[in-house]
């Protein structure tokens, strides 16, 4: 395994492995002894950045979430893991009530939400700090400064250490972020948002986002990492949810323009000179990047994990990296 810091702070900053597992579905569609044995595999292998959030996964039972939580706090306490893992949760996406969703009834991110959400994780993950908690999605009905604020207060209290931000648009993430260095408080150091060799449409409209997807890394968000060697970019969904090796997993209209085939030739090319997975091509890439990202990947059996386990190894020349990043 290889790992990188995140955050500046000597008090919160943490040493994590560049590849971190997604526990999203744990609890519903993957039920806890599978849980346990990824999760026990992927400690084995040096992995210390495990990823949920307090709304996974709501949407398979009609719940306001919290059963990867309780999973992983259940694991935690079975297996007498402590602070050497670093758990990321996240919140102001859950829902109101049971049968609603994100889009129509979120929790948001007003400070009296971010102290209760945070410490109700917290217990379900059984922990007396949160290493490291996202605000989730954006919240256009909550002030910036109330939100900077709220998040800043549980890090003095000690309940919390790093920040981080998912979902929002570039300007809301440096705006929020002002605010705090303006007022001396802790800001936003690690970014979420989806994040692949291929590249995503982001000028396609959506009735719930009409200026398009905002949980995209576009060219702005890039650049505005590309500036801020400091901040920490995880990138999830990199491997698309099967989209580059499964024909039941068609990438859809949000892939189709120009750059996608030459990518597609020159990522199989890759692949087939190295010996290695196409997958393990698309993280090793992202690893290894201009602007470092931590691919969060998710697997629903232990041969899978390994399979993005082993991509951490992979070492791209730069004659590769270049072809790739210079095709379509």
């Amino acid at each position: 395994m290889k790992y990188r810091h995140i955050g500046t702070d000597p008090a919160t900053r943490r040493e994590v492995s560049v590849l971190s597992l997604g526990a999203m579905l744990f609890g519903t569609r993957t039920d806890e002894a599978t849980a346990f044995a990824l999760l026990d595999r992927y400690v084995e292998a040096g992995g210390t950045f495990i990823d949920t959030s307090n709304t996974y996964a709501y949407w398979f039972h009609d719940t306001q979430g919290g059963e990867s939580e309780r999973v992983l706090g259940r694991w935690r306490a079975s297996r007498g893991i402590d602070d050497e893992v670093t758990i990321a949760t996240k919140l102001g996406a859950r829902p109101l009530a049971p049968g609603t969703g994100y889009l129509d009834n979120p929790e948001g991110l007003s400070a009296d939400t971010i102290r209760t959400s945070a410490e109700a994780s917290r217990e379900r993950l059984g922990m007396d700090r949160l290493p490291l908690l996202y605000a989730h999605i954006r919240d256009p009905k909550t002030p910036l400064r109330e939100t900077v604020e709220g998040f800043a207060a549980l890090v003095a209290e000690g309940t919390v250490g790093l920040l981080g931000v998912s979902n929002h648009w570039t300007w809301e993430v440096e705006r929020a972020r002002a605010i705090a260095a303006a007022d001396g408080l802790p800001g936003f150091q690690v970014l979420q948002y989806h994040h692949s060799y291929l590249r995503r449409r982001v000028d396609r409209p959506d009735p719930h986002a009409p200026d398009g997807p905002f949980g995209v890394a576009s060219g702005d968000l890039l650049s505005y990492l590309r500036q801020d060697p400091e901040l920490a970019m995880v990138a999830y969904t990199p491997l698309l949810s099967g989209g580059y090796t499964r024909e039941d997993r068609p990438l859809g209209p949000d892939f189709e323009h120009s750059g996608t085939a030459p990518r597609l030739e020159a990522l199989t090319a890759v692949a087939k000179e190295t010996g290695a997975t196409v997958n393990q091509v698309v993280l090793s890439w992202l690893i290894g990047a201009e602007i470092p990202m931590i691919p969060l990947v998710g697997a629903s059996s232990v041969a899978q994990l390994d399979e993005s386990l082993a991509a951490v190894d992979l070492e791209l020349t730069q004659e590769q990296r270049t072809r790739l990043d210079e095709a379509g």
